[in-house]
């Protein structure tokens, strides 16, 4: 049986376009624990920002001016996410920033499946006022800097963590099928 294997993602970004990530993270969870993470700042098409995320995430046109774009850093995405269950929290938003951003640089979308945390949450804790990240973190107990890519990702590993605890399961795929939720394709 699998254990819980997966990758959690999340992007920040630098307009209301679904094509303008400004960052990402990813953290590799492996047997159940974090095995390695990974954070990068992006230089958003034209280096153009909207003062509203910025107010929101902190960053600013200044600090990824000297920045590679998205296309600079999909190899080591790619080499990441690749045959993995990705996990985001709202995975709606961060898979179309995903799709619109291999799009606009006509790169190939790769082989992955995916699975949202919010999804997961609902289910394992319904009694919850919301589902939002911030909401489920203060939950579980976990210390983090909202909407700072790096820290989001990790909350987000955290939640099927603490719900597999809760249910007995011992993979994300179990884990799925107890509450009802889909892992399906990156299309």
């Amino acid at each position: 049986m699998r254990m819980m294997d997966f990758v959690a993602i999340d992007f920040e970004t630098a307009t209301r376009w679904p094509d303008s990530a400004c960052s990402v993270a990813l953290v590799d969870v492996r047997d159940g624990a974090v095995a390695d993470s990974y954070y990068t700042l992006i230089c958003p098409p034209g280096c153009r920002f909207d003062a509203t995320n910025s107010r929101i995430h902190g960053i600013t046109s200044e600090m990824v001016a000297g920045e590679r774009d998205f296309a600079g850093v999909w190899p080591e995405l790619q080499a990441r996410l690749a045959g993995r269950v990705v996990i985001a929290h709202n995975a709606s938003f961060d898979m179309n920033v995903l799709r619109h951003s291999l799009r606009r640089y006509h790169l190939a979308a790769p082989a992955f499946r995916q699975c949202c945390t919010v999804q997961i949450a609902r289910r394992a804790w319904p009694e919850l006022p919301n589902h939002k990240l911030n909401t489920v973190g203060d939950f579980l107990h976990v210390d983090f800097a909202h909407h700072n890519a790096l820290e989001d990702a990790r909350a987000c590993a955290m939640i099927p963590l603490a719900a597999a605890r809760e249910c007995g399961a011992a993979s994300l795929e179990e884990l799925t099928g107890k509450l009802n939720v889909t892992i399906k394709p990156f299309v």
